[in-house]
């Protein structure tokens, strides 16, 4: 079997464990023992991860790369070398490992960690070799997880660990140094930074590191009355920023910091689809529309539902744990390090699941009703979402041919009593021959730019849509006025998997149907989604200006200005 097989067969055994152990979790409201069941369940899933990650070592002593890992792409690279010792330090600290306080991967943890010092810049910093190089931030990831495993290890005492515990504190320190002068690249990262600072001083004191991380804490954090981070990305950097809030609470004695991670906890209670996917359409970084479940943020919900005796975070973690499962294993290190968060959890209290809740900072308006919900985005070209159960609309967009810019996409989304309303204005001008004084010898049109033209016959579009719920759904009311006979189509993209009734298949496009008039549904194990009434006054499902189709199943209602349509979802 070749290595990409391996790492793809091996990640899919994986990433199954979830489903088929989530039985592993105790209720969040069960006594716990010394290491709770939980725990245990995780520690298992870790050697596995273990034993698949340790076939990617470079073994061959000639090798310039010898002790680095490799990813899938066959690059040798610091990250995938940190990530051996990191789930190596679970194991061989943890009773409940088959690979308690084993030598062997002792041994291979300490090459892994010469790979570090060797790769590592004088400055003390690594490279991320997809994008960042001689990167402060992503040395701080590595730090800040490495000091975790620096003390697991101390604490397994296995023999050996004092020298590869001292290979390890030569990449950590150096990595301190760049820690303490290093400039980032995001709002985050600033908080990555304090963290591996805040975790280097838990044992190796500096005023430097101190010093350091006052100067970024100075900035505030960037926390809004919603209760999002400034980059709104719900499933990877406002968990992360939790966790590393915390983390620079505790180490550098700031327990006012907790007050922005518990405003993130409350506000994300709000953000969950009934199958407990995050929402994630308003994020502004890579996660955007990103299908996923909830297990970053288990950590912050059970430290602070342990420290608060909060009922509703421990309800969090229990829905977590019912979604995401093993998933959660991720921050093992986390759970490891720390035996308070061993403890039972307080009783948890009923999670909402009927509600309206407006987040304007984020330009989103969350409803749910128990089974199902909808999520309304402004700034977005995907600005309505509906789920129930199984059956996922993942978007509605709208377009029409409008000079190669009909693409709609409202600034702002406006609540009008029960009615949210979004709004957008086009015009298309013509431009007149330049002023004649200022025309360029040369003819070059560059340089007699349409902004000092005179414009005639200028065309105008304005959109505008209401949304509002209804006795068992919501429903859009669609109207574009101005000028006339302009094509346009609504598509409503589902997520793959289902079964539609109701429609006409477009020819020649591949998943993309027409709903001519009535009713259409969208069934998916067991749950449904009706909509309609439809309309199909052309089949041009690709006009100009507008975005690409997205793979995945696609109904078009299509019509020419003016145009007023109204669809309910149910």
């Amino acid at each position: 079997m070749n290595r990409r097989k391996f790492v793809k067969k091996t990640t899919a055994a994986i990433c199954t464990l979830p489903i088929a152990s989530a039985v592993a979790f105790n209720p969040v409201n069960r006594k716990m023992q010394k290491m709770p069941e939980w725990l245990e369940a995780l520690i298992k899933q870790n050697d596995i991860g273990v034993e698949a990650i340790r076939k990617f070592q470079i073994k061959e002593t000639a090798d310039p790369a010898y002790g680095g890992l490799m990813d899938s792409f066959d690059v040798v690279n610091p990250h995938t070398t940190s990530a051996l010792i990191q789930a190596g330090a679970n194991a061989i600290s943890s009773p409940a490992s088959r690979f308690f306080q084993s030598e062997e991967l002792l041994r291979d943890m300490d090459l892994a960690a010469l790979y570090l010092i060797k790769t590592q810049h004088a400055d003390g910093t690594i490279d991320l070799l997809s994008t960042n190089f001689h990167s402060t931030p992503d040395t701080g990831f590595l730090v800040k997880r490495l000091v975790t495993a620096y003390t697991l290890i101390q604490k397994s005492e296995t023999k050996g660990a004092g020298k590869m515990l001292a290979n390890l504190k030569t990449f950590l320190i150096r990595g301190g140094n760049a820690l303490s002068v290093g400039g980032v690249h995001t709002p985050n990262h600033r908080w990555v930074v304090c963290a591996a600072l805040a975790k280097l001083n838990s044992l190796w004191p500096d005023p430097k590191y101190v010093a350091r991380a006052e100067q970024w804490l100075g900035e505030h954090i960037d926390i809004d009355q919603d209760g999002q981070y400034n980059e709104k990305s719900t499933f990877i950097y406002s968990s992360l920023t939790d966790r590393l809030l915390i983390t620079v609470a505790n180490g550098f004695n700031k327990p006012e910091l907790l007050d922005s991670v518990r405003k993130n906890l409350d506000m994300t209670m709000f953000y969950v689809h009934p199958n407990g996917e995050i929402v994630t359409d308003a994020s502004g970084r890579q996660d955007k529309a990103l299908i996923g479940t909830l297990e970053n943020y288990y950590y912050p919900y059970r430290y602070l539902a342990l420290k608060d005796q909060n009922g509703l975070y421990a309800a969090m973690c229990q829905m977590i744990e019912k979604t995401a499962g093993l998933k959660i294993g991720g921050f093992l290190d986390y759970y490891l390090a720390d035996e308070t968060l061993w403890k039972a959890m307080p009783a948890p209290k009923p999670l909402p699941v009927n509600y309206v809740k407006t987040f304007p900072n984020s330009g989103l308006v969350r409803i749910r009703r128990g089974n199902w919900d909808s999520t309304l985005i402004a700034n977005n070209p995907s600005w309505f979402t509906f789920m129930k159960g199984n059956a996922v609309l993942q978007g509605v967009r709208l377009a029409s041919s409008f000079f190669g810019k009909g693409q709609f996409q409202s600034e702002k989304l406006e609540e009008k009593g029960k009615t949210w309303e979004l709004i957008q204005t086009l015009e298309g001008p013509y431009f007149q021959p330049y002023p004649k004084d200022f025309i360029s010898k040369d003819g070059d049109w560059e340089k007699m730019p349409r902004l000092f033209r005179p414009v005639s016959e200028v065309q105008n579009l304005e959109t505008k849509i209401l949304i509002s719920e209804t006795e068992n759904g919501m429903q859009i009311e669609i109207e574009t006025t101005g000028t006339e006979r302009v094509p346009l189509a609504v598509e409503l993209i589902f997520r793959p998997g289902g079964t539609f009734k109701g429609l006409t298949q477009i020819e020649n496009a591949k998943d993309s149907w027409l709903l001519k008039e009535g009713t259409g549904t969208y069934s998916l194990n067991g749950d449904s989604i009706s909509f309609g009434p439809g309309i199909a006054l052309h089949k041009n499902i690709a006009l100009r200006g507008a975005l690409p189709p997205v793979e995945a199943p696609t109904v078009f209602l299509t019509g020419f200005t003016p145009f007023k349509h109204t669809i309910r979802f149910s």
